[in-house]
């Protein structure tokens, strides 16, 4: 009985000791790197990386989180095997034509007009004159998605500002603007 009573005096003294530390610090650090990093300013040298620098590119041939590969070169010969190739992976159940109107005149109309006839705002100003109209056009799902994704003569890229999705949304606006023009 004495025993245990010595036993159980000495586990409370014990632990009324330890619990009177100092709860601001931690007293053992297992990795005191984790604790204190050494930040690195961004563009500045880091003896971490063999090109000492901070801010890293992706590793060649990653793709971002929910993008897909796009495999046609921004090349003239690229753009022929797109325009020839390359299909729509959206069924008729996934296109949204108003999805692709809204994104159309977004970061399309600006150019090449509301009705795709190459009669916007900025050609009646003289800001850029021949857009060209899309009956005119021989213009595929392809080349049009392969349009967006590099852009073509004086059109930029539009890849960063549309993801996949969005992208065949307006290729297939596109062309029932193409078909409402040819009618």
């Amino acid at each position: 009985m004495k025993s245990l009573l010595k036993i159980t005096v000495s586990i409370f003294v014990l632990v009324a000791l330890i619990s009177c530390g100092d709860k601001t610090k931690r007293s053992v650090q297992y990795m005191p790197d984790m604790y204190r990093p050494v930040p690195y300013e961004a563009y500045s040298t880091n003896p971490n990386f063999k090109d000492g620098l901070s801010s890293q590119k992706p590793v060649v041939g990653t793709i971002a989180r929910g993008q897909s590969p796009y495999d046609y070169p921004n090349t003239e010969a690229g753009y022929n095997a797109a325009k020839l190739d390359f299909k729509s992976p959206l069924d008729s159940t996934m296109v949204d034509l108003n999805k692709g109107k809204k994104l159309f005149k977004i970061y399309c109309a600006i150019c090449h007009g509301n009705k795709g006839n190459g009669q916007s705002v900025l050609s009646k100003r003289d800001k850029f004159n021949g857009v060209p109209n899309y009956k005119d056009r021989d213009i595929t799902e392809g080349s049009i998605y392969h349009v967006i994704m590099y852009g073509r003569g004086v059109m930029g890229s539009h890849a960063s500002q549309l993801r996949d999705e969005e992208r065949w949304q307006v290729v297939h606006y596109v062309q029932s603007l193409k078909n409402d023009l040819t009618k």
